[in-house]
């Protein structure tokens, strides 16, 4: 079996700066474009619908993919590298269910049914594994933390389905940029070719990018190599 590729480039300075590129880009799309967010609106409903991207963005793709690396970019201790990768989850996992509740809070306001698009369908199943996945990992590796036996067994699987549900976001994202662009061309608030289409099309070949990365980053062997394989499940 052939071994995963060893990057020879600064590839987690890039995903670094192309997460922060992503993050800083969904924002402009939202204030610059969009007019802005709320988490409350009596004049404007669509501002509080601003508010879903840019959580479900900056948590599910920018912070997840930074706790993934934790164990490879964070210096000192393995406790400490798990204590940054547990934080980062959580914080990731708090900001998709304000994206998620915004969204739905939208809905409800402006009469708009729930859950019957594709992109919907996967934000709920990427929203509520990773939820599952960040509270099995809480039990077993940290509080009240399982036996060593079962830790070894569940850390492959663990690794498996992070990776499984980064790319499930990176997919997420993509399709929801997608839709809300045909959406607003279909209604004739933007043009095919607009600055705005552009733009988040641009978003989103740059979050592919950033998936490939982060994934590139994660399999690749180098330094923390052991610490998250293997130290993790200490």
């Amino acid at each position: 079996m052939a071994a995963a590729p060893a990057a020879r480039f600064p590839v987690f300075g890039l995903v670094r700066l192309l997460g922060l590129a992503a993050a800083a880009a969904i924002v402009v799309w939202a204030v610059h474009f969009r007019g802005g967010m709320a988490l409350s609106s009596e004049t404007d409903k669509l501002l509080i619908f601003n508010v879903h991207p840019v959580l479900m963005l900056i948590g599910l793709v920018v912070l997840n993919g930074e706790a993934i690396l934790a164990y490879k970019t964070v210096p000192g201790t393995k406790k400490l590298k798990k204590l940054v990768h547990l934080a980062l989850q959580f914080l990731a996992m708090l900001l998709s269910l304000i994206g998620l509740w915004t969204v739905w809070k939208f809905h409800d306001e402006r009469q708009i049914d729930h859950l019957y698009t594709l992109h919907s369908w996967l934000g709920l199943a990427c929203i509520i594994f990773f939820s599952l996945q960040w509270a099995t990992g809480f039990y077993t590796f940290w509080y009240p933390g399982g036996s060593r036996s079962g830790r070894a067994s569940l850390l492959p699987w663990h690794v498996f389905f992070g990776l499984f549900l980064y790319v499930l976001a990176i997919a997420t994202s993509v399709s929801g940029l997608l839709e809300k662009s045909i959406f607003m061309q279909s209604v004739k608030m933007i043009g095919r070719f607009s600055t705005e289409a552009m733009f988040m099309n641009s978003l989103g070949m740059l979050l592919v990018l950033l998936g490939a990365l982060v994934i590139l980053a994660a399999v690749s062997p180098g330094v923390g190599k052991i610490d998250t394989y293997r130290g993790s499940s200490e």
